[in-house]
């Protein structure tokens, strides 16, 4: 019985620790309205849950790293307001009570089945702390999709609905919109099924209750719950931009898109010719953009508020300006845009912006370098022409997949002014010269992209229409997810590569969504049970 009684006493001790030891994090610490992702087991006595019966909650069980990713993505989906995320219960306690919700993240899900979060719409001004849930375990304890949970389930208590999509006939597809799309611009509303898409955000489209009946996330947010948008960081054009003067150095500094007509512009004074390069990368947890919810457009003024050049990469959420300038004023101005997918209506977050200025040293020999292309069948015709006062002594083609680093493809002499080869894979591809003259000047052209019709055998191959097993065969070793059309996990595995076989003779007929994933590949099927 002592024995006993020691175990309990160490186990309530642990415990307690891991529950101080928990990321103590906010996002806007200065705003009232407060959002808190509890982590850390909570008891709840509520009239309106579990029948009005104690609710013991369990800790989250996830890891100091999972929790930071979560808060992280869910704070840059409500990075355009004046409202705070926090994992600090102080900080929850202090906050208004009728601005102010509570999602409680835990394993305790026996009492609510069948999905992967709760709440209640428009709890968040009730004033009396009723909170939300989301089920970790029900969501394989993926941080990226908890997180998706989290904001759908904050959603809903500042007054939000599903949001769904019809077909143009205005017949239901799916109750829970799941978006559109694949890569980095692969996109979902939050308020839909957000979970298998990397670009995410706030949408104005139609609820379950209508093909015309349009929901605009944005103005239910900012006007039915106390707070609204976040004040500006930057002024929209150029009668109040920031200015930054770089004669030769680097820059950096970063900003706020808060609404989808917000313009940031920033003042550039360069008093020589030279060299200018501007990256401007959104908010991201991981490789590729990964949790982005802002696609970047960039516009290059001069003095005169002449347009010079518009920069957006169609696949791509980043954008990037490398170009020559003489001396002079400059504007450049960062938005939100839309893409092949969406449009600018949620593209909002924050970004960072760098670059460099680099001067030249003397008169200019290479005076411009334009590349064009086309694609002709599978082929990628390129094209230049190169404006020099110099000798040329090299021309380099370089190539990319991401926009962002570039690998040459071929080294040509100074004389050529064309290249055509067949690329070898399925993607778009940018491209760009290096162009040496004799006396050792370097100049980049500017850079197109070319899509190639290249095709690409996919690493599975699913069977689309099943009785009692899915037949995956495979190329690699993968993990899998099993999951039904509205994001719930049903089953999660490895395999090895070849043929394999997964049971689904205990689940109900109906449209499934399968996810098989490699190091460095994610593939995604939606599978029907007959």
């Amino acid at each position: 019985m002592k024995k006993s009684y020691t175990l309990m006493v160490l186990w309530a001790l642990l415990t307690s620790l891991n529950a101080i030891s928990l990321p103590k994090l906010s996002s806007f610490p200065s705003a009232q309205a407060t959002i808190f992702l509890d982590f850390d087991g909570q008891t709840v006595i509520s009239s309106v849950w579990n029948n009005g019966n104690p609710l013991v909650c369990a800790v989250s069980g996830m890891t100091d790293t999972q929790i930071t990713e979560i808060f992280n993505r869910v704070s840059e989906d409500y990075r355009p307001f004046n409202i705070n995320i926090t994992t600090d219960s102080t900080v929850f306690l202090a906050a208004p009570l009728t601005k102010r919700i509570r999602i409680i993240v835990t394993p305790t899900s026996s009492w609510y089945t069948g999905v992967g979060g709760i709440s209640y719409t428009g709890s968040f001004t009730w004033g009396d702390d009723t909170p939300g849930f989301v089920f970790p375990d029900r969501l394989g304890n993926n941080p990226k999709i908890v997180a998706e949970c989290c904001t759908h389930e904050s959603g809903h208590t500042v007054g939000l609905s599903h949001q769904s999509k019809y077909s143009n006939t205005c017949t239901l597809i799916d109750t829970y919109n799941a978006g559109i799309g694949t890569g980095e611009i692969g996109w979902a509303p939050v308020m839909g099924n957000s979970y298998y898409k990397n670009l995410t955000g706030w949408n104005n489209g139609p609820t379950p209750n209508g093909c015309n009946a349009a929901q605009d996330n944005l103005s239910i947010i900012t006007t039915q719950n106390g707070f609204t948008y976040r004040t500006d960081d930057y002024g929209n054009d150029a009668s109040n931009p920031s200015v930054i003067t770089i004669p030769n150095q680097s820059f950096s500094t970063t900003g706020i898109i808060t609404t989808p007509t917000d313009k940031d512009a920033f003042k550039f004074v360069f008093t020589a010719r030279g060299a200018f390069h501007l990256d401007a990368t959104p908010f991201s947890v991981g490789p590729n953009l990964d949790g982005a919810d802002l696609d970047i457009k960039l516009t290059l003024q001069n003095s005169g508020l002449q347009t010079i050049g518009t920069y957006d990469l169609a696949t791509l959420l980043n954008a990037t300006i490398d170009t020559t300038l003489n001396a002079g004023t400059y504007y450049v101005t960062v938005l939100g845009t839309g893409n092949a997918n969406t449009t600018n209506y949620g593209s909002l977050g924050s970004y960072s912006v760098s670059g460099t200025f680099v001067p030249e040293a003397g008169p200019l020999p290479i005076r411009e370098v334009a590349l064009t292309g086309k694609v002709d069948n599978s082929k990628h015709n390129l094209s230049w022409n190169i404006i020099a006062d110099e000798p040329i002594k090299t021309i380099v083609v370089q190539s990319s997949t991401d926009g962002r680093f570039f690998s040459t493809i071929a080294t040509l002499g100074p004389k050529e002014t064309s290249f055509s080869y067949t690329p070898g894979i399925n993607a778009d591809i940018f491209y760009k010269l290096k162009v040496t003259s004799v006396i050792d000047q370097t100049v980049f052209s500017n850079v197109i992209t070319l899509k190639s019709a290249a095709i690409t055998e996919k690493l599975f191959k699913v069977s689309t229409f099943v009785h009692d097993e899915v037949v995956v065969n495979a190329t690699a070793n993968y993990q899998y997810q099993l999951a039904d059309i509205h994001g719930r996990i049903l089953e999660t595995g490895s395999h090895n590569a070849g043929t394999n076989r997964i049971n689904v003779s205990n689940i109900p007929n109906g449209v499934y969504i399968i996810q098989m994933i490699t190091n460095n590949q994610r593939q995604t099927e939606r599978i029907i049970k007959q």
